[in-house]
């Protein structure tokens, strides 16, 4: 957690008006900081992917943001780890194929070993393409990356922290595409009808899926609309590769808890964002760079803190 004696107000979404201002206390060095970190992790995206020669770098640069200002800023979290998180925020990757950024911001928080990054997708890796429990590596909590699975999962975890008189919070993250999953509008109404209002739920709004842009997939319609009218409070995130719009966001989002609904940020990004050639479509979704492709990507990502 970043904590030096700066104060700067955010602008509220376009979708809520707030009846007053929330004051971070951050500098703008410290959003410089975290801009370095996170293009460290865009490093370490495309090169654990190409390393391992597969994997998902698309989704994972769109969320590098998103990831850092969580772990570096926004969350209440113990690397120590403890796997019923008492006492502090807990996070669920739904769409769990977008690992390699999770991974990254886990190490670099101090969850395992950096030099462990080497190891995604080897045979008796802890780093699993979809991330999972059975290998015991710190900061995964439940396996994931069957698709509308993760909103259930992040339900029964918020309402646990209620019956326990936890006031921290649960942050879970799905991708637009995994909306199109008719478990994720059961998981909705649920949360409204029970009140959950220690969740926020982030959603990847990126327009892509590994088919094709969502658009032509299967159009999702108005997201914004739709969460409303399920009985949540509905924000966006304009623009979520911009770290002081992801932390406006998100703490605008925590000014809505415990006021009786749950909370979703539909976060716009966009998908491969910081390498030009992969930015803006889902041809990147789940295919890696060869050689040639990751020096280039790499040349376009400064090395800030030092590679694994």
């Amino acid at each position: 957690m970043l904590e030096l004696p700066f104060f700067f107000t955010f602008v509220p979404s376009k979708t809520k008006t707030l009846r007053h201002s929330h004051i971070f206390r951050i500098t703008m060095a410290d959003i410089q900081q975290l801009r370095r970190i996170a293009t460290q992790v865009r490093r370490d995206i495309i090169r654990q992917t190409s390393m391992a020669a597969s994997g998902h770098p698309g989704g994972s640069l769109g969320c590098t943001e998103l990831f850092t200002a969580l772990y570096f800023e926004v969350l209440k979290h113990d690397p120590k780890f403890s796997k019923t998180g008492a006492g502090e925020d807990m996070f669920f990757l739904s769409n769990g194929h977008i690992s390699p950024v999770w991974y990254s911001v886990l190490a670099r928080s101090g969850y395992f070993p950096i030099s462990e990054l080497a190891t995604f997708r080897k045979l008796n890796s802890r780093l699993q393409g979809h991330p999972a429990t059975h290998e015991g590596l710190p900061g995964i909590r439940v396996a994931s990356g069957s698709l509308g699975q993760g909103l259930s999962v992040s339900i029964g975890a918020a309402l646990a922290k209620k019956l326990d008189n936890d006031p921290n919070l649960v942050y879970t993250l799905t991708g637009d595409g995994e909306l199109q999953e008719g478990q994720v509008w059961e998981a909705l109404m649920f949360a409204a009808h029970h009140k959950v209002d220690n969740l926020i739920a982030i959603v990847d709004w990126n327009g892509q899926q590994i088919d094709g842009p969502t658009a032509k997939v299967m159009s999702l319609g108005d997201l914004p609309a739709k969460w409303a009218a399920f009985g949540w409070e509905a924000l966006q995130i304009e623009h979520g590769n911009d770290m002081q719009a992801v932390l406006n966001g998100l703490a605008e989002a925590k000014m809505h808890t415990g006021k009786g609904k749950p909370v979703v940020v539909l976060m716009k990004t966009e998908m491969g964002f910081g390498v030009d050639f992969m930015a803006g479509t889902h041809v990147w979704h789940g295919k890696t760079t060869n050689a040639e492709q990751t020096e280039r990507a790499l040349g376009q990502l400064e090395e800030t803190l030092g590679d694994f």
